[in-house]
């Protein structure tokens, strides 16, 4: 097991933080912890995971959930701005509610909805819940959509944050094996600073950062 691995996030060399059935390692510039590409599940297992999911469009539960993140961003926006769901699963609740709300939404997802047009225009939006602990290379995907963002406008992410150090092994997230990068407050901290963006962090698993510029 090597001590050292690269940071998928910011390219620094990350130390080995903490092994077991897999790996992690954290980054001591941006914080973020992942797991190694060799540990890494195959793209069809990955998706047998998503598969087992029971994210339903039309469930009041997953759309209180969905609406710690749409409802800041709601605040901010004003329809029919567009919208790009990203990472949107089987059950794109969330891009439903911000259609009704009268957004011009669309879709990606690598795995339900892999419409490579998506990913070749500007939106006012981007929204990634429950994505960016997936992704193998979070670095280049955000850089991504930061690019697809119009001046002004907001990416909205949802995924949990580390806990302190000592409790990090008892993690749940820990637990989904698609689960391969885990976000510090300070990452969103360092996104921010690269990108000069403004960050707020409304709850505790939610960032929003405005792209610099005027709508």
């Amino acid at each position: 097991m090597p001590d050292l691995s690269p940071c998928p996030l910011c390219d620094h060399s990350a130390g080995l933080f903490l092994a077991g059935d897999r790996s992690y390692y954290r980054c001591p510039v941006c914080l973020l912890v992942h797991v190694p590409p060799a540990q890494h599940l195959s793209a069809s297992a990955e998706r047998a995971v998503y598969d087992l999911h029971e994210n339903e469009i039309d469930d009041a539960g997953y759309r209180g959930f969905l609406a710690r993140v749409a409802e800041p961003l709601l605040a901010e926006v004003s329809p029919p701005a567009p919208v790009l769901d990203f990472g949107c699963g089987h059950g794109p609740a969330l891009a439903a509610m911000m259609a009704e709300a009268g957004f011009r939404v669309r879709l990606y997802d690598p795995f339900y909805y892999p419409d490579p047009e998506a990913l070749k225009v500007n939106y006012r939006i981007i929204t990634a819940t429950e994505v960016v602990e997936h992704l193998s290379r979070p670095g280049d995907e955000l850089q991504r959509l930061w690019s697809l963002l119009e001046p002004g406008g907001w990416l909205g992410i949802m995924t949990k944050r580390q806990p302190p150090p000592e409790a990090f092994s008892r993690w749940h997230y820990l637990r989904d094996p698609t689960h391969v990068a885990f976000f510090h407050e300070e990452t969103f901290r360092h996104l921010a600073a690269g990108w000069g963006a403004e960050l707020r962090l409304p709850r505790e698993d939610v960032a929003l950062l405005r792209k610099p510029g005027r709508c």
